[in-house]
């Protein structure tokens, strides 16, 4: 079984204050945050999700953030997946193409609509949709907009994910995984600011 994940990318030492604090204060959620990475990234049955899509997802989200460790943890897993240099030099291309801040949306029309912000919507260079394939183009194209569009989601991006071989229950995998990683990337970035004070 994978070492903690949330321990071991806030770099928390075994025996130390803040592992005691995961471990005997916030056990059960220590817990099931491991549960649901080892769901995402190392499930019984991946139901047409491979790992490979799923890390190189990963890879995308923790870039977008801007979160340099959490990518390369991610690009190692990748690797380790045999994703092809080619893939792997379009994914690093597209988040850089793709990099912005957020989050951009509009609202219904009411008291909210004042904080409507527009934003770019990412589409993936054709240059590199043959290394991605129509699968990984389309989901990095659906995860720009879950990262920095969430009030914009919107049947037709749904569509273009099964239009690219996507199925209905992948979809909801990928948003899933999408969801964890931002948690995971906030987790992590408390976690490191209380090292730092402790």
């Amino acid at each position: 079984m994978e070492a903690d994940v949330i321990d071991t990318l806030a770099g928390i030492a075994p025996g130390s204050h803040l592992d005691s604090v995961r471990r005997t204060r916030r056990a059960v959620a220590r817990e099931h945050a491991q549960k649901s990475y080892d769901s995402l990234f190392a499930p019984g049955d991946t139901g047409g999700f491979g790992l490979l899509e799923r890390f190189a997802v990963a890879v995308f989200v923790a870039g977008l953030h801007g979160q340099a460790a959490i990518k390369e943890f991610y690009a190692a897993k990748l690797r380790g997946a045999a994703a092809t240099d080619a893939t792997r030099a379009s994914i690093d291309a597209e988040i850089a193409a793709a990099a912005t801040k957020g989050p951009y949306g509009a609202y219904p029309k009411g008291p909210l609509s004042k904080e409507d912000t527009q934003g770019p919507i990412h589409r993936v260079a054709d240059a590199h949709r043959e290394a991605l394939g129509p699968r990984l183009s389309a989901a990095f194209e659906h995860v720009h907009m879950l990262v920095f569009h969430p009030r914009d989601a919107a049947p037709p991006s749904l569509q273009a994910m099964l239009d690219a071989g996507w199925t209905t229950d992948s979809v909801v995998t990928l948003s899933q995984l999408v969801a964890f990683l931002s948690f995971q990337i906030r987790v992590v970035a408390g976690l490191k600011v209380l090292a730092a004070k402790s």
